[in-house]
């Protein structure tokens, strides 16, 4: 738990980074018309399998005993098979 927490300490910023933009894209996406949603979505549907084929090919290469590695990359499949919905899409 402590490795944890010292590592959340040491990247303090990129943890801040990530988290504003999760914010700003939020809202970007939720300010999009209702004519560019198909547009909207398909590049977000390209963008999702580029995520899962890289967070796949990741974890083919990584070593089976770093459990970091192989729990961020199936989290990284996990997030990019999710579709949109709600008010973050428009619909």
């Amino acid at each position: 738990m402590e490795n944890i927490l010292n590592l959340i300490s040491e990247h303090r910023e990129m943890i801040y980074f990530v988290v504003l933009s999760v914010f700003v894209g939020v809202e970007v996406i939720g300010g999009v018309p209702t004519v560019l949603h198909t547009p909207l979505m398909s590049g977000a549907n390209a963008i999702h399998g580029v995520v899962i084929v890289g967070a796949i090919y990741v974890m083919l290469n990584v070593d089976p005993t770093n459990i970091a590695a192989l729990i961020l990359g199936f989290l990284a499949v996990l997030l990019g098979t999710l579709k949109c919905s709600g008010r973050v899409c428009g619909n």
